[in-house]
């Protein structure tokens, strides 16, 4: 045989192999999760009795529209929410971006203990920051708004830092040979040049948060979320469904918006 037949063979041989492996693991895997929790899989084979049941129920009718008003409130609250907090941790995020990028520290300690508080803080899941914030400052928009902050601050400082550390050190190091200061440096170098992309973070992170907020609003009982909750365990499917719908608007919404302001600055 053709020794250049024989290692196309052994390199797809390899690869089937491997997408077998790979495979089978997904597949212990998934049956094992099923008889811990019991799950039956043919259960499944019912899923249109479920979705047949949503498309009845869930549709907003005639009777929906009277709750428009207390709705378009609750959505306008929480995206208010989600934009103070976003706006708020990245002033914040800035300045410990600026402090922690390696090419800006005095001391590399300082740049690692900064991004071990970032990963910190955004690494715990922002439903876990609404339950251990609840039980100092109870169901609130303060609640909400504290949640979202320390969640959008640990990501948006790295992703800050990882912005700041990509202008490079040469781009730096030409800026003060003119002997420009080091506020000079950050204010009138630094920060115009990454604007766009600071930009662009701040703005993924609001249309981020316009989710979350929803989410965060049922566990603090505030917004749109607690609405949500409200109709849907006093059976009123219908606003329940107008919920959904103003929620899927406005995430919609302020991408569109998002995006356009994206192209704009760029």
């Amino acid at each position: 045989m053709n020794p250049n037949l024989q290692q196309v063979n052994h390199f797809f041989n390899k690869k089937r192999f491997r997408l077998s492996l790979i495979l089978v693991i997904l597949g212990l895997a998934y049956a094992g999760a099923s008889l811990g929790l019991g799950f039956q899989t043919h259960s499944l084979l019912n899923i249109q009795d479920g979705i047949a049941w949503l498309i009845q129920n869930f549709i907003p009718n005639e009777a929906s529209k009277g709750y428009w008003h207390e709705i378009s409130q609750q959505l306008f609250r929480t995206f208010l929410v989600a934009v103070a907090a976003t706006t708020c941790a990245a002033v914040g995020a800035l300045f410990l971006a600026i402090i922690g990028a390696k090419t800006l520290t005095a001391a590399i300690t300082v740049s690692w203990v900064i991004r071990g508080f970032s990963s910190l803080l955004r690494n715990i899941p922002i439903v876990a920051w609404a339950m251990i914030l609840l039980f100092s400052f109870k169901q609130n928009d303060l609640t909400g708004f504290l949640a979202l902050f320390f969640m959008t601050l640990g990501f948006l400082t790295r992703a800050f830092m990882e912005t700041i550390e990509d202008f490079g050190t040469e781009k730096i190091q030409a800026l003060q040979a003119t002997g420009a200061t080091y506020l000079q440096v950050i204010f009138q170098g630094l920060l115009p040049e990454i604007a766009v992309a600071l930009m662009s973070w701040i703005l993924y992170m609001i249309e981020n948060n316009v989710r979350d907020a929803t989410l965060v609003g049922l566990l603090t009982g505030t917004g749109i979320g607690f609405i949500f909750n409200l109709y849907f365990k006093s059976l009123r499917y219908g606003a329940a469904g107008l919920v959904v719908l103003s929620v899927i608007l406005l995430v919609v919404t302020v991408e569109l918006i998002s995006n356009l302001i994206g192209r704009l600055l760029s």
